[in-house]
């Protein structure tokens, strides 16, 4: 069974979970979730889900300080691009979009059409959203960047007011995205 360090993070946007492999970071979660949204985090009432997923998590603090210490400095405004490495486990689909995702610049948001097009999946934008619902590392594979093809805020698992919080911090709220 694998073992997966984890912690949680108190971020400027509230609590975050993150949990890391030997390859890379898994998952960095909003402590408050959606309805219905996917977590990677272990419910201590029931155990047999790590057994049937095929790991399960150490806490580790220490194991997990780099990741910590590049957050830190992204909410500082002292970094804009994150050089751990990752270790994203969904769909071929869903990596297509999460790279996609990361392609995107720090300061600048793209619509999920922008994301269907960048993906060979032109009317695909649907699906699109459905795979940024599915992404495993907030902020680091950056879905708040994406908008609505009209310029508006729309969807983000961790809510709307820290997609904005996100996006301010990064200079990317036009007078479209603050209304």
């Amino acid at each position: 069974m694998e073992t997966l360090h984890s912690t949680t993070f108190t971020s400027p946007v509230g609590p975050l979970f993150m949990a890391a492999s030997e390859c890379g970071l898994v998952a960095l979660e909003f402590d408050r979730r959606l309805p219905g949204q996917q977590t990677i985090r272990p419910n201590p009432r029931d155990a047999r889900t790590e057994r049937k997923l095929g790991f399960h998590f150490k806490d580790s603090a220490h194991a997990m300080q780099p990741f910590v210490r590049e957050l830190e400095e992204y909410f500082a405004g002292d970094r804009r691009d994150f050089s751990f490495p990752l270790d994203l486990r969904g769909t071929n689909f869903q990596l297509a979009c999460w790279r996609a995702l990361i392609a995107i610049p720090y300061g600048e948001t793209r619509s999920y059409a922008d994301i269907a097009r960048a993906v060979g999946r032109p009317q695909g934008f649907r699906a699109v959203g459905m795979a940024n619902n599915r992404n495993p590392v907030a902020i680091v594979v950056p879905c708040h960047r994406v908008i609505a093809s009209d310029g508006t805020l729309c969807g983000y698992g961790g809510g709307l007011d820290i997609k904005r919080k996100l996006l301010e911090l990064e200079g990317a709220l036009t007078g479209t995205l603050a209304a």
